[in-house]
C-alpha cells in the first residue's frame, strides 16, 4: 500500500474487522480492546483461567497484560469513594484481585 491508500483508509467512517485484525497483528496493538473493554467488568469467568493455559504456546501477538483501562479504574474507585459499593463488593462482583484493587487505591488515594 502507498501512503495515500493508508490515509484514505484512516479517513473512512468504518473499517472491516478482518483488515483491523491484520493491522493489529502488524502493529502488535489490540485495536479491538477499544471496543470491548467495557465488557470486562461483566464477563463471566473464563474456563481458560487455569494453570494449563500458560503451557499452551501461541503464534498470536502478545498484547498488554493490563486489562483494566483508566476509565474502568476510575469507575471502580468512584463506586468506592461515593459509598455505593464496599471494597469487598467490588472484589466479589467484578472479580478484581484484592491486591490490584489496593494498588489502585494507594496510587489514586481514594
Amino acid at each position: 500500500m502507498n501512503q495515500e491508500e493508508i490515509e484514505a483508509m484512516f479517513q473512512n467512517k468504518s473499517l472491516d474487522s478482518e483488515l483491523l485484525l491484520k493491522w493489529s497483528k502488524l502493529l502488535e496493538y489490540d485495536f479491538f480492546r477499544i471496543y470491548s473493554q467495557h465488557l470486562i467488568l461483566y464477563a463471566p469467568p473464563s474456563i481458560f483461567q487455569t494453570n494449563t493455559q500458560s503451557k499452551i504456546k501461541s503464534n498470536l501477538p502478545k498484547f498488554r497484560k493490563n486489562i483494566y483501562s483508566k476509565e474502568i479504574i476510575d469507575f471502580v474507585l468512584q463506586q468506592i469513594k461515593s459509598g455505593k459499593m464496599t471494597k469487598k463488593e467490588v472484589i466479589e462482583i467484578y472479580s478484581i484481585p484484592k491486591t490490584t484493587l489496593y494498588k489502585w487505591i494507594s496510587k489514586h488515594a481514594v
